[in-house]
C-alpha cells in the first residue's frame, strides 16, 4: 500500500510485530523496570484493551528458557545488558490466559479451565521423556496433558504440580504469568455460581501462588482487584499495580509522545488534536495515556483516509456488563451526578481499592454506591482529575469517546422518562410533524427542565450542541415508522437531523445550537441560516417530500428556543 508497517490491530504475540512486521510502540523498558520493583506475586490492574495481554506475551518471550534474543534487537530493554544477561531465556514459564474461562454454569466453567491447562501442560510434553523426573511425576503429567480432572483436587493443584516438575527438570525455578485473572469471577456473577467459582479460585491460584517453594514470581493482570480475602489470602509478599499506582504506569497505554510519533509515521500528525480530545485522558499513577486500542484502530483508518472521523472503538470491544448492569440501577443523586461528569465538572467520591462482586449486591444503599464508583473508576469509565488523597478521588470522565457512553446511557434514561408519559410524547412528536414550534418548543423545554440537569460549564460550544442533539434525536426515534438521520450528508454539508415520514411524504431538518450565555437570537440565526446556505433540504426534495419543515433548536441550560420554516 504505502511500504509502511501496519498498525497492530488486535495483535497479542509479541514474536508478531517482527515476524509479520507490524508497527510497535516499544514498552520493553517495562520489563526492567519490574524487575526492579518485583515481588514473588505482583498483580497489575488495568481496564480492558490497555495492553496487558501484550505485556504479558512479552514477559513469557524474554523470559521463557529459549527465548529469541532477535525478537528484542533495538528495543530500549537491549540497554540493559547486564539485566538481559541475568534474566533472558533464564525461566520456565507457565502462561495462561483466563478470559474464556466461562460458562452457563460452574460445570462448563470448571471444564474450560481443565482444558487450558491441559493445553498449556501439552507444551511441556516432552518432559516424559526425560530422566530428570520419576515415573510417577511423568504419569500425573500425563494426566495433566489427558484433562483428567475428575478430581477437582488435582485440577487445583495443576499449576503448582507442573511448576515443580518444570522446576525439578530445569534446575531453575518458574514464573508464572496468569492473564485475565478476573473474568471468570465477573462471568460467573452474571451468570449466578459466583460462590462455587470464588471456591475454585481461591484454591486454584492459592496452591500455584503461595507457599510455593518452586516459584520464582508470578505475574497476573486483571480489570478489578479482588478482595485479598477472597483470592489472595496468605500472600505475603503480594504486590499490587492499580491505576493509582506510579510504578510502570506508563507501560499500559500509549503517551503524547509516543502517539504523536505513530502518527507521524503514517503521515497524519495534524490529525493528534482529535485523537486527544477522543482517547487520552486516563491519569495512570503519574503517567498521563491514551487508551492503545483506540490509538491503533484509528490509525489503522488514518492511513486509508487523512479525513477519517474519530469513532468509538473500546465501547464495542470492552464487555463490562457489570458497568451496565450498576448504570442500571443508578440512583436519581447518582443520575445527577453522572450530568454533571458529562457537562465537565467531577465528583469526589470515596473508592474501595479492594471488593467482591458481592459487594455490589449489598443491602446498604451507601456501600453499593461507593463500589459503583470504584467500579467506574477501575474498569476506565472515569479517571482521576487531580491527586487522590488517601481513598477520596476527584474524578472524571477521561476523553470524548467514554464521555459518548455516559451521554447514551442518560439520553436512554431521559427517553424512556419522556416516552412513558405517551400522550404527552405523541403530541410531541405530532407538534414536530406538523411544523407547530411552538408547541416543539414548549414540550421540549417541559421535558428538559423535568427529566435532566444542565449545567453551563467550560466544556467547548460543539460537545454542548452534541448533546442536546442527542436528546432531540432520541426522542424522534422513538417513532420507529419514522426515519432518522443524524447527521446526514445533504445538501454541500451535513444536516444536524434529517427526518421523514414516508406515509406522510413529510420532512424536517433540524439544526441544534448551543445558545452561549443565552443568546437565543443569535443562536436561532445561525441555525436557519446554515439550513439555507448549505441546502439542507436539497435530499428531502429529492427523496420526493412534499412538505418539508425547518427548525432552528437553540438550546442553554434547561432552556430552548425554536424557529420553523414551512418550504
Amino acid at each position: 500500500m504505502d511500504g509502511k508497517k501496519a498498525p497492530p490491530v488486535g495483535i497479542e504475540f509479541f514474536r508478531d510485530f517482527k515476524s509479520k512486521d507490524y508497527y510497535y510502540v516499544d514498552k520493553t523498558a517495562f520489563i526492567a523496570e519490574f524487575l526492579r520493583t518485583k515481588r514473588a506475586v505482583n498483580l497489575f490492574t488495568r481496564p480492558r484493551r490497555f495492553g496487558k495481554s501484550l505485556n504479558m506475551d512479552m514477559f513469557k518471550s524474554f523470559f521463557e528458557v529459549g527465548a529469541d534474543a532477535s525478537l528484542f534487537d533495538g528495543l530500549d530493554i537491549c540497554r540493559e545488558m547486564e539485566l538481559c544477561e541475568r534474566h533472558m531465556g533464564k525461566y520456565p514459564v507457565i502462561a495462561l490466559s483466563l478470559k474464556d474461562v466461562e460458562g452457563g454454569d460452574f460445570e462448563t466453567a470448571y471444564d474450560s479451565l481443565g482444558m487450558l491447562i491441559s493445553e498449556e501442560a501439552t507444551r511441556f510434553a516432552f518432559l516424559r521423556k526425560s530422566d530428570k523426573l520419576q515415573e510417577e511425576d511423568k504419569m500425573k503429567l500425563s494426566r495433566l496433558i489427558a484433562g483428567d480432572f475428575e478430581k477437582p483436587a488435582f485440577l487445583y493443584g495443576s499449576l503448582k504440580l507442573l511448576s515443580r516438575l518444570l522446576c525439578d527438570y530445569y534446575g531453575h525455578r518458574v514464573v508464572i504469568l496468569i492473564d485475565e485473572y478476573d473474568v471468570p469471577l465477573d462471568k460467573a456473577y452474571r451468570d449466578g455460581y459466583y460462590p462455587e467459582m470464588i471456591k475454585m479460585m481461591r484454591s486454584f491460584l492459592g496452591q500455584a501462588l503461595k507457599t510455593n517453594q518452586n516459584l520464582d514470581f508470578a505475574v497476573l493482570t486483571g480489570c478489578l482487584r479482588i478482595a485479598r480475602e477472597s483470592i489472595f489470602t496468605g500472600l505475603n509478599n503480594f504486590n499490587v499495580f492499580s491505576v493509582s499506582d506510579s510504578d510502570c504506569a506508563q507501560y499500559f497505554g500509549f503517551t503524547d509522545g509516543e502517539v504523536k510519533e505513530m502518527l507521524k509515521y503514517y503521515g497524519v500528525e495534524e490529525r493528534f488534536p482529535d485523537m486527544k480530545d477522543w482517547y487520552d485522558g486516563y491519569h495512570f499513577g503519574g503517567a498521563d495515556v491514551y487508551c492503545p486500542w483506540d490509538v491503533v484502530l484509528q490509525c489503522r483508518k488514518l492511513r486509508n483516509s487523512k479525513d477519517a472521523p474519530m469513532e468509538s472503538h473500546w465501547e464495542n470491544s470492552s464487555s463490562n456488563s457489570i458497568v451496565r448492569d450498576i448504570l442500571d440501577d443508578a440512583t436519581e443523586v447518582t443520575k445527577g451526578e453522572i450530568e454533571a461528569l458529562i457537562s465537565g465538572e467531577t465528583v469526589e467520591k470515596e473508592l474501595i481499592p479492594e471488593m467482591t462482586y458481592t459487594d455490589l449486591d449489598s443491602e446498604d444503599a451507601g456501600t453499593r454506591q461507593t463500589y459503583l464508583w470504584s467500579v467506574l473508576y477501575a474498569t476506565g469509565y472515569l479517571t482521576d482529575a487531580g491527586k487522590p488523597e488517601g481513598r477520596i478521588h476527584k474524578l472524571t470522565i477521561p476523553n470524548m469517546e467514554v464521555r459518548k457512553i455516559y451521554e447514551d446511557k442518560i439520553l436512554s434514561w431521559f427517553r424512556m422518562k419522556v416516552t412513558s408519559d405517551t400522550k404527552r410524547w405523541e403530541r410531541f412528536c405530532t407538534a414536530v410533524k406538523t411544523g407547530d414550534g411552538e408547541t416543539v418548543q414548549d414540550l421540549f423545554g417541559a421535558f428538559l427542565s423535568e427529566s435532566i440537569s444542565i449545567r453551563d460549564t467550560a466544556v467547548r460550544k460543539e460537545k454542548k450542541e452534541n448533546f442536546y442533539h442527542g436528546i432531540f434525536l432520541g426522542l424522534l426515534q422513538a417513532e420507529g415508522s419514522w426515519i432518522v438521520k443524524s447527521n446526514a450528508e445533504s445538501g454541500s454539508g451535513y444536516s444536524d437531523i434529517l427526518l421523514i415520514v414516508p406515509q406522510e411524504k413529510t420532512g424536517c431538518i433540524i439544526e441544534v445550537k448551543y445558545a452561549e450565555n443565552g443568546a437565543f437570537d443569535v443562536a436561532l440565526k445561525e441555525a436557519m441560516e446554515q439550513i439555507e446556505s448549505h441546502e439542507y433540504t436539497e435530499l428531502l426534495r429529492r427523496e420526493g417530500m412534499e412538505t418539508i419543515h425547518k427548525y432552528g433548536l437553540a438550546c442553554y441550560r434547561k432552556t430552548c428556543r425554536l424557529a420553523c420554516e414551512k418550504e
